[in-house]
């Protein structure tokens, strides 16, 4: 079975076809989804999304981009919504110095603020880092985010910077990015970091992997990433495919569900 790490179908894009796609996808043998919300609004349709199918869990939180209209109130939404067993991380949170359109303190205050929700709940973080590479770490490092670790959604930096988020405890996601032409880097992450501290992921429906880029991405499409990674590390795809399976299993506190493989 395949586990995918970082989705999000309750997105617009899947509005016409949502239940479609996830039986598309089941078929696919993909076992475990994990929808991953970006704000305040997404946090609630994903828990409902998850709550009505049962491969599907679910993180809370907010992205970069929309933590500028956050209040204190949310951060107790937060909490309310976290009673739910379906409720497995807190993410996506992080930070975004790409477009700049939200202060960078402001990016840090919110991401410290949901790094202490995931801490004092025990849950593991899902991080979106992009052009804020060693804030995010420093913010992870000064917060206490080693105490839950997580995973750093959509890695861009480098194998050094892998190996010290690595370090910290926390998994690196590898998404359809690995299949483009001018992934160098990121095969060099693939091919330093362990492959038990690998995730894989589409963050459907975005970044479609060689041959589908540009178009919708949805979890049918890992295993092009799945065979990616196991041409660059020397291993079978059926090696790679059970240990991201184990990893996620393992990150997201879910080993009752194990024997599925």
């Amino acid at each position: 079975m395949i586990f995918e790490s970082h989705a999000h179908y309750d997105d617009k894009s899947f509005s016409e076809d949502r239940e479609a796609i996830l039986k598309k996808v089941k078929e696919a043998g993909v076992g475990i989804i994990i929808n991953t919300a970006a704000s305040m609004k997404s946090s609630r349709q994903s828990l409902e999304l998850a709550k009505s199918h049962s491969n599907i869990y679910t993180s809370i939180g907010v992205h970069p981009h929309d933590v500028q209209t956050m209040k204190e109130h949310d951060l107790e939404l937060l909490l309310a919504m976290s009673i739910y067993e379906k409720v497995v991380a807190i993410g996506e949170i992080g930070l975004d110095y790409h477009y700049d359109t939200v202060p960078h303190e402001v990016q840090k205050l919110w991401f410290r603020h949901q790094i202490k929700l995931a801490v004092d709940l025990d849950m593991p973080m899902i991080i979106h880092s992009r052009e804020a590479s060693m804030d995010t770490y420093d913010v992870l490092f000064e917060n206490e985010g080693h105490k839950v670790g997580g995973v750093i959604h959509c890695f861009s930096g480098s194998a050094q910077t892998a190996l010290r988020y690595v370090d910290l405890g926390y998994y690196i996601g590898i998404g359809g990015v690995i299949t483009f032409k001018n992934a160098k880097k990121l095969v060099e992450v693939v091919r330093t970091v362990p492959i038990e501290n690998l995730l894989i992921e589409t963050d459907a429906p975005y970044l479609a992997p060689i041959p589908f880029r540009g178009k919708r991405n949805d979890s049918s499409m890992l295993p092009y990433i799945i065979e990616e990674i196991a041409k660059i590390k020397g291993l079978t795809t059926e090696e790679v495919t059970q240990a991201t399976w184990d990893n996620g299993v393992k990150l997201f506190k879910l080993q009752a569900l194990s024997s599925q493989t």
